[in-house]
């Protein structure tokens, strides 16, 4: 298990100027510009939420789980850990962190992942991949399926066992948990409230999260 590292805020919900929640199953995108603060909020605990972060003004450049690991040499984010893009750009830093670490390396389910692991009649579940596809095409800025890479797992997190095998346990966060990012540059924020109902990361009952943002 790592070490969690918490770290709260000292931000205030009513002087943020958007927020939003979102609920299980459903996507999440918006622009931040420099400077600005987004705090993710685990509003009843155990929730998932996938994440994914691009350059704004270059959406090719997008979210890189090689570079930021190999920069920060550690697998699971905690506050001062700053998420870079496939050029080196650095896009967000996690500035505080109520949970004490997150996974960066799992990535985000799908219909076919999920045959693999829960059967061929998992197919038709709705899946973060979905959610990020439907997202993309709803905010209408040309976005398509090549634009997903690897993302990253906020309040959740996958070990590895003695042997070598991966393991889905239990969510980490309580209740109200949040992780807060501020973006280093323009950058676009995607994310997906997990649906996830075959593994104990959402507790198998996908919850609402909610959204804040604020000035620098």
């Amino acid at each position: 298990m790592p070490v969690l590292n918490k770290v709260e805020s000292t931000r205030k919900v009513e002087d943020a100027i958007y927020s939003e929640t979102i609920l299980a199953g459903n996507g999440f995108m918006h622009k931040l510009l420099p400077g600005q603060v987004l705090r993710i909020v685990d509003l009843e605990g155990n929730q998932s939420v996938d994440a994914l972060f691009y350059d704004a003004e270059n959406p090719d450049d997008h979210y890189s789980t090689v570079l930021t690991i190999a920069e920060q040499e550690n697998m699971y984010l905690k506050t001062g850990s700053t998420l870079l893009a496939e050029s080196g750009k650095e896009l967000v830093t996690i500035i505080a962190d109520t949970v004490g670490c997150h996974d960066a390396w799992f990535s985000f389910c799908s219909a076919q992942s999920n045959t693999v692991r829960y059967g061929h009649d998992k197919i038709g579940m709705h899946n973060c991949r979905d959610t990020f596809l439907l997202t993309m095409e709803k905010h209408g800025e040309g976005y398509t399926k090549r634009d997903l890479p690897p993302s990253v797992n906020f309040f959740c997190i996958v070990p590895f066992t003695e042997d070598g095998r991966i393991e889905f346990i239990d969510g980490i966060s309580a209740p109200g948990s949040y992780v807060e990012l501020q973006a280093k540059s323009s950058t676009m924020v995607l994310l997906s409230n997990c649906s996830q109902l075959n593994n104990p990361c959402n507790n198998y009952n996908p919850t609402p999260i909610k959204v804040y943002i604020w000035e620098s």
